[in-house]
């Protein structure tokens, strides 16, 4: 259900281990979220299809982007608790 980005390659989830872990001091994740709040609304609307209340397929779509956000900062760049 995700989406076409057209020029875009994705990193591998260690490779941005290696690199949290080196002198890299920004990793834009901004793609990864996009695709993930795409993919949930397309497949709630596919699931859904006579479902037009916002606040349902975003409620959905919200809750997908915070489990995404968890994941990479936990258990991808190991940033968890250091703010």
């Amino acid at each position: 259900y995700g989406g076409k980005m057209d020029g875009a390659v994705g990193v591998p989830e260690e490779q941005l281990r290696k690199a949290a872990k080196s002198a890299v001091c920004k990793i834009n994740i901004d793609s990864d979220g996009r695709l993930a709040v795409t993919a949930k609304i397309r497949e709630f609307m596919a699931n859904n299809p006579g479902e037009f209340d916002p606040r349902k397929y975003l409620g959905a779509a919200r809750s997908e982007l915070i489990e995404l956000i968890k994941h990479k900062n936990q258990a991808v760049l190991g940033s968890a608790g250091k703010a």
